[in-house]
């Protein structure tokens, strides 16, 4: 059995909604981060960078940072990423690096700023508001006329869909990025990702534009 050292944050959510997707048992402990849970002696054994998520398999493998979760649970059950072969395999990796490197901080940035630190540092809130757009921009020109990020349902969706959860804290309107929206409202009717979405503790639906 699976177990996944969670807390309901995007990068969290990455996983909880991969495992529901592909329809893996799993048991969950939360690592509440608003109370230094993360610094626990227990927890910082399995990952020494004190960052959720942290996957444990039934053979003792231990796996943390979001973005390599995801590739073993794809390589584990053969779900969700094209084969080696295929030339999308490397349009996967290509969206799957823009999100750990570029997607996820610059938004962790703006929530830091517009959402938590309102009116501290106005340069900052400037250039992570305007980063936040520029993404958004990227991703909405890649989503026209297109139903997934691939041509279909992958680990770029498990990646990128719960930063644009948190478009609010963002000040992101997704009216402003439809072909963003319309994917992503699209996603947020799945059950599996509904399901995640509600891991380690229910928050409340989903968001909605």
């Amino acid at each position: 059995m699976i177990t996944l050292y969670t807390w309901s944050t995007p990068n969290g959510r990455k996983i909880s909604i991969a495992l529901e997707e592909m329809g893996l048992p799993y048991t969950v402990q939360s690592v509440d981060i608003s109370a230094d849970e993360q610094f626990d002696p227990s927890f910082l054994a399995l990952n020494p960078n004190h960052k959720i998520p942290v996957l444990v398999d039934d053979d003792g493998t231990v796996v943390n940072e979001s973005g390599a979760i995801l590739l073993y649970l794809s390589e584990k059950t053969g779900q969700f990423t094209p084969e080696r072969h295929d030339p999308e395999y490397w349009e996967m990796m290509r969206w799957l690096m823009w999100q750990m490197g570029g997607q996820g901080p610059m938004l962790g940035q703006a929530h830091h700023f517009l959402k938590f630190n309102p009116g501290k540092a106005p340069y900052a809130e400037e250039r992570f508001g305007k980063e936040a757009q520029r993404l958004y921009g990227i991703l909405n020109a890649h989503l026209e006329h297109r139903d997934f990020i691939l041509k279909h349902l992958s680990v770029c969706e498990f990646a990128i869909w719960p930063w644009v959860s948190r478009f609010e804290f963002q000040r992101i309107d997704l009216n402003d990025f439809p072909a963003v929206r319309d994917w992503y409202l699209r996603l947020a009717d799945r059950p599996g990702f509904q399901r995640g979405y509600a891991v380690p503790k229910d928050t409340g639906p989903i968001p909605r534009p």
